[in-house]
C-alpha cells in the first residue's frame, strides 16, 4: 500500500441503513490507510459520496451535490472525489456521471467497496479518472475494517441483495441476488462488538426473513436470532427489514422467548389493495397481512409495528387507495415511512402507461400522512404513565442539554438526568407523548 500523502476524508451518505454501514466500511478502509475524518467536505483531501437510487428526490440531491463539489476541488486542486453506491451500480448512470462531471476522479458500485484503497491509490499515482464497475458480486468480503459512528449501537449486515423483484424497486438490480453471511461470522462480529462496549445490534438485510436459504448451515433467520441470543450477551438485538411473505411463526416464537430481542418489527405493507399488491409482485394479500399483524400483536405483548406505504402506484384507483387507508386504520402502525411512487428506470412499473397524475398523488399522500400522524400521536400519548426500558444514547441533537434514547419498541425518548451516562439501560416513566418523541423521567433508583 502506498504512503498516504493526503490527510483527511469526508463521506456523504444517502439512503438506507445498508448504505450507512457501507459508509462505515469506507471510513474504516480510509483510516486504515492513514486518513482522518474532516468535519466538512470543503476541508477534506478526499471526498466520497455514497449514493442512493431508490427515490428520484435522492438522485436530484446527489446531482446537485456533485455539482457543488466542483467549486471545492477548484479551491483545493489536489482533492480526490469518488462516487459510489446504488446509483453508480447502474452502469449507464455511472458512465453518464463520468461524462457529465469531469471533476470526479473515480466511480465505483456496490460490489467493489472493498477495492476502495486500490482505487484511491490508482487515482493518485496514475492521475487518470477511473470507472470501476462489476455487474455481480463475487461474494461477501469478510474482515473489512469498520469505523462506526457510535460506541453504543451498531449495524451488522447478515445478508446482501434481494430476490423479490418488486415491480417498482431497483434494489435487486443494484444490490444483486441474496447472499447470506455464515452464522459463525455473524456471531463472532457481535461478540467483538460486545467486547468493545456496544449495547445494541441491528441485523441488516433487504429481507432478513429469507436469511440462510442460500447456505448449507441449516440455520434460518429465526435460528440465527436464537443463536445470537444464546451464544452472546448482547443486551439488545433488533433487525430490519422483514418481508411479510417470509415472516414465520417460528420467528414470533423466538421473539417471545428471548428477552434480548426488542419488541419492534418493521413490516412494509406498501399498499392495502390486493390488485395493487399483486401488480407490485409482493406475493401476499391484504387478508394475509392483517392476519399476520393480528397474530404479532396477540403473541408479542407491547410490540410496535412500523411500515412502508406507497401511494400512486401505476393504475391505483380511488378504491385501491381507500383499501390502503383501511389497512392503516386497522393495523394502527406505530410509525410509517410514507412516500409517493416515482418511476425507477429499469423496473417494470416504470414502463406502464397508466401512471397516476401528480396532483392525485399529492392529494393521496396528504390524506395518508394526516391519518397516520393522528394514529402515531394517539399511540404516543397513550404511553403517558407507562414505564419503558430506555437505552440512553447521548445528548439530543434537537434539544441540547437533554438526553436522548430509545425504548425497546424503537420510540425516541427525551429525558433529563446529568448523572446518567450514555450506554446505560434504565427504566423511564413517560410523562408526555408527542408526534415524534416521548418525554420521561427516570424511575426511583436511577
Amino acid at each position: 500500500m502506498m504512503v498516504n500523502k493526503l490527510q483527511s476524508y469526508h463521506i456523504i451518505t444517502f439512503g438506507c441503513q445498508m448504505n450507512e454501514y457501507d459508509s462505515e466500511v469506507m471510513a474504516g478502509l480510509l483510516e486504515q490507510m492513514g486518513y482522518q475524518a474532516a468535519p466538512r467536505p470543503e476541508d477534506a483531501d478526499i471526498v466520497l459520496v455514497n449514493t442512493c437510487c431508490v427515490r428520484q428526490s435522492a438522485e436530484n440531491k446527489i446531482l446537485g451535490l456533485i455539482g457543488r463539489l466542483r467549486k471545492y476541488k477548484k479551491a483545493r486542486p489536489h482533492m480526490v472525489i469518488g462516487i459510489g453506491g446504488c446509483m453508480t451500480q447502474q452502469k449507464e448512470t455511472a458512465q453518464k456521471l463520468k461524462e457529465r462531471f469531469p471533476h470526479l476522479d473515480f466511480i465505483f458500485g456496490t460490489h467493489n467497496v472493498h477495492e476502495l484503497p486500490d482505487l484511491i491509490n490508482q487515482s493518485l499515482t496514475k492521475k487518470k479518472r477511473l470507472l470501476a464497475w462489476h455487474p455481480e458480486s463475487a461474494g461477501i468480503p469478510e474482515g473489512l475494517p469498520v469505523k462506526r459512528n457510535s460506541g453504543i449501537k451498531a449495524w451488522v449486515p447478515i445478508m446482501l441483495g434481494c430476490n423479490n423483484f418488486c415491480t417498482y424497486c431497483i434494489v435487486p438490480y443494484v444490490r444483486g441476488r441474496e447472499r447470506s453471511r455464515r452464522p459463525e461470522q455473524i456471531v463472532q462480529e457481535v461478540r467483538n462488538l460486545i467486547s468493545q462496549g456496544y449495547k445494541e445490534v441491528t441485523l441488516l438485510g433487504q429481507n432478513v426473513n429469507s436469511y440462510g436459504q442460500d447456505l448449507d448451515s441449516g440455520i434460518n433467520f429465526a435460528g440465527l436470532l436464537r443463536l445470537l441470543a444464546e451464544e452472546t450477551n448482547i443486551p439488545r438485538l433488533r433487525f430490519v427489514t422483514s418481508h411479510p411473505k417470509d415472516f414465520s411463526p417460528e420467528l414470533i416464537e423466538v421473539m417471545k422467548t428471548y428477552p434480548a430481542i426488542c419488541e419492534h418489527i418493521h413490516l412494509p405493507v406498501q399498499a392495502g389493495s390486493n390488485k395493487v399488491l399483486q401488480e407490485m409482485n409482493r406475493k401476499y394479500s391484504r387478508e394475509y397481512y392483517l392476519a399476520l399483524a393480528e397474530k404479532i400483536y396477540r403473541e408479542i405483548p407491547g410490540v410496535a409495528i412500523t411500515t412502508d406505504i406507497m401511494v400512486g402506484f401505476p393504475g391505483e384507483t380511488e378504491e385501491d387507495f381507500a383499501q390502503t387507508m383501511d389497512i392503516v386504520r386497522k393495523v394502527r402502525f406505530a410509525n410509517a415511512y410514507m412516500f409517493v411512487y416515482n418511476p425507477r428506470r429499469g423496473t417494470p412499473a416504470a414502463e406502464r402507461s397508466d401512471q397516476v397524475p401528480d396532483e392525485i398523488k399529492v392529494e393521496r399522500i396528504k390524506q395518508l400522512v394526516e391519518t397516520q400522524n393522528r394514529i402515531t400521536l394517539e399511540l404516543n400519548q397513550a404511553e403517558v404513565g407507562r414505564v419503558h426500558e430506555v437505552l440512553v444514547e447521548g445528548t439530543s441533537k434537537s434539544n441540547p442539554g437533554v438526553l436522548s434514547g430509545h425504548t425497546r419498541t424503537n420510540k425516541t425518548v427525551l429525558l433529563e438526568g446529568q448523572h446518567i451516562a450514555p450506554g446505560q439501560i434504565i427504566q423511564i416513566k413517560i410523562t408526555r407523548g408527542t408526534l415524534t418523541y416521548l418525554e420521561g423521567k427516570p424511575v426511583a433508583g436511577f
